[in-house]
């Protein structure tokens, strides 16, 4: 059977692992983040078929899972890099201040630290690139069926006005009455 020390020693480590490179994966896109308006007198049920099938053709068009897959994996191997880096400085590090064991555990703690928090900020950016391809791909399709793309309104940022004090007054001279 074995010891709840060896099972902590164990369990511990690899969560702590799993929740690092889970951060790391890359989801391909579910649907358009864009919004599709049917044509002037079009038929619902004309919309949505319009609309299914051109999700259908997004997703097949940009081979959005294989994308997805390549950037969860690259992901990865940042992070799987950056702890390896990391445990080679600190084993470094820890030999020249006399433990090296020691030297390498932190340095993979923080290698995995930061490794992993560069691999999810690729994999985020990953997955932005992949919704924007997957929005174009849909919008083509969806146009081309002679449904139209709302476009979003830009924000209008006003300055805010500024507000001046009055300049001083003039200086005034004053002197004494004269004595007749």
């Amino acid at each position: 059977m074995i010891s709840t020390t060896k099972l902590t020693r164990v369990v511990i480590p690899a969560g702590i692992l799993a929740l690092a490179l889970g951060g790391c994966a890359v989801v391909p896109p579910s649907g358009p983040t864009i919004v599709a308006l049917p044509q002037h007198g079009e038929p619902l049920d004309q919309f949505q078929r319009d609309d299914y099938s051109c999700r259908d053709y997004a997703f097949h068009a940009n081979n959005a899972t294989g994308a997805a897959q390549s950037a969860t994996t690259n992901s990865v191997n940042t992070a799987a890099l950056g702890t390896l880096g990391g445990a080679a400085v600190g084993a470094l590090f820890g030999a020249a201040a006399g433990n090296a064991g020691v030297g390498a555990a932190i340095g993979a703690g923080s290698g995995l630290l930061l490794g992993g928090s560069a691999g999810a900020n690729g994999a985020q950016s990953s997955a932005e690139g992949l919704q924007a391809q997957y929005n174009a791909a849909y919008a083509q399709c969806m146009i081309s069926k002679g449904n139209t793309i709302s476009q979003p309104q830009m924000r209008v940022y006003a300055p805010q006005p500024m507000y001046y004090a009055p300049p001083p007054p003039p200086p005034m001279y004053y002197a004494p009455y004269p004595v007749y």
